[in-house]
């Protein structure tokens, strides 16, 4: 995304002294392939124990758009989604979800956890 990204806002978490989780989907996420400049399709889930703030969904939705001219890999969006939300709202656990339309013949599902972790993944 370009320096003029749209800015991912937050506001008071309402019940900070309590862990329950927030989640947001995406089902009409795009970007463009980096090689092809052909666009790919997905849903990317965002899920999150927050801290002291919550992410303000509006913002959200703007930041995810601005991946639509973007040329960048299925691992890259993913794991910059997460970087950018945990920078925005200091979440205690997030995770994000990519999961990307078939493309010559292969499904991907990619995702990211804070704290990284490696739970189910095989190795």
């Amino acid at each position: 995304m370009s320096e003029a990204s749209p800015r991912i806002e937050v506001f008071p978490n309402p019940k900070p002294e309590r862990d329950y989780v927030i989640r947001h989907t995406c089902p009409e996420f795009t970007s463009v392939c980096p090689i092809t400049g052909l666009p790919d399709f997905g849903t990317i889930t965002i899920e999150y124990v927050p801290d002291r703030t919550c992410i303000e969904l509006k913002s959200l939705k703007y930041y995810l758009f601005g991946f639509r001219q973007e040329g960048i890999f299925y691992e890259s969006v993913v794991n910059r989604i997460l970087d950018d939300l945990v920078a925005a709202c200091a979440p205690r656990r997030m995770s994000v979800r990519g999961s990307f339309r078939v493309r010559g013949g292969i499904r991907s599902r990619v995702i990211a956890t804070y704290p990284d972790a490696t739970d189910g993944v095989s190795r």
